[in-house]
């Protein structure tokens, strides 16, 4: 939700960032004249109650007053009422309006325009590389025709060694996180529609979550939802900030509209596992958190000897809630170039204003805090592992730092 005083100062200035974003069914011109309207009624409704407050008073000795304010009453009663039925369509219309964008984010209609920004990393050369799926046949680690018989395509198992690998790089990126200041949660798998209402989910993704059947209830895309909603309707101490998060769970997304992407293995699926980074900063300190957020996911995929590179994401491929996106995107020998592991998003105000999080100050500064979101590792940085690791006779080499967890340092088919 963006700040309604901004729409009100500049309209043009609004409806240009709806333009740009591609925001063509957000009527701009309509909100503002709904807006203006809504806080007419409003007015009139408060004129009215202090003039039926005044004749109350004398409506002891007054029969006329005691008329006048019965009169007052019903008026006051249906104008409420369109108060209350302007509001909810000026909310709806306003649901729609996509965040305000950052100074430096480029045009662009999808992701081949992304701006490279840097390369990190020597790239595995060899001859004949397979991708992770055949990498995983070949090991016995991966299994998506059993994971489609007892579910459907798009869900998976990681078996044996895979399943090593997998939870020690997930556990490995928590104890990183608990190590640079997060507070590590396990939160809900499910959220309220308020929550994925309020995190920008609804109503831009809706075809993107799977509803629980005659619930109020919808299984969560990432644990952001469940973070960021943890503060829903609270006021922060700014001394407290910038508080950092991260979580570990499983995140469930329906994938709709992904025909024709690249499917093959398990990189785009209905059910994967992923360790994310939130943080509700200061507004002024946002643009400093969202680098650090960066600079984390950097330093993980460097010392899981994962090389990548970082792209400054374009306004075609940013989600309506954010305000400025990095993905760092690992290189996949097997698929022969780079590929989204991890993104990072400054959604500047647009949550906390849906959610109502504040902040206030011992010096009276008030005002929404920014929010930060951000991947720290998902599985398909394991299955970089898998095609940045493997060898010419068919094994994997498993990244030194989580050979402690995994108890082995290469994965071979008698492994899984």
């Amino acid at each position: 939700m963006i700040d309604l005083n901004l729409l009100r100062a500049d309209p043009a200035a609004i409806k240009e960032n709806c333009r740009r974003r591609g925001a063509d069914d957000v009527d701009v011109d309509g909100i503002v004249v709904m807006d203006a309207e809504w806080r007419s009624l409003l007015t009139d409704v408060q004129e009215l109650r202090a003039r039926r407050n005044m004749l109350s008073k004398a409506c002891k000795h007054d029969p006329d007053a005691r008329d006048a304010v019965r009169s007052l009453k019903q008026e006051i009663a249906d104008k409420e009422q369109c108060v209350s039925d302007l509001k909810r369509r000026l909310d709806d219309a306003l649901a729609w309006m996509p965040n305000l964008l950052g100074d430096d984010v480029p045009d662009g209609h999808g992701d081949e325009d992304n701006v490279e920004l840097r390369r990190c990393g020597d790239v595995l050369e060899l001859e004949h590389a397979l991708d992770h799926q055949a990498i995983g046949e070949h090991l016995g680690i991966i299994d998506t025709q059993r994971g489609a018989k007892v579910a459907q395509s798009g869900f998976y198992y990681w078996k044996g060694a895979g399943a090593q690998l997998a939870s020690a790089m997930f556990f490995w990126t928590q104890q990183q996180l608990t190590q640079m200041g997060f507070t590590l949660f396990i939160t809900p798998c499910a959220a309220k529609e308020e929550t994925l209402f309020g995190t920008g989910y609804l109503p831009f993704f809706a075809d993107q979550t799977y509803q629980l059947s005659g619930q109020d209830l919808a299984l969560i895309g990432t644990s952001e939802q469940t973070l960021v909603g943890y503060h829903g309707g609270e006021t922060l101490s700014h001394d407290a900030l910038p508080l950092k998060y991260a979580a570990y769970s499983p995140c469930f997304r329906t994938e709709a509209g992904s025909y024709g992407k690249e499917t093959r293995g398990i990189f785009r699926v209905h059910q994967f596992h992923k360790v994310e980074q939130i943080i509700f900063c200061d507004p002024d300190e946002s643009d400093e958190h969202h680098r650090f957020c960066l600079d984390v996911e950097e330093r993980l995929l460097q010392q899981l000897g994962i090389p990548y590179r970082v792209v400054n994401v374009c306004i075609g491929d940013l989600g309506a809630p954010g305000f400025k996106k990095y993905d760092v995107e690992a290189h996949f020998p097997g698929f022969g170039g780079y590929r989204e592991v991890c993104s990072n998003t400054n959604l500047i105000d647009f949550q906390a204003r849906r959610l109502g999080i504040r902040f206030s100050s011992a010096d009276g500064r008030k005002g929404f805090v920014h929010t930060i979101s951000a991947t720290a590792v998902t599985d398909r940085v394991v299955c970089a592992i898998l095609e940045n690791g493997q060898q010419s006779d068919g094994s994997v080499v498993v990244p030194e730092v989580l050979r402690a967890l995994t108890g082995f340092d290469r994965i071979t088919p008698q492994d899984s």
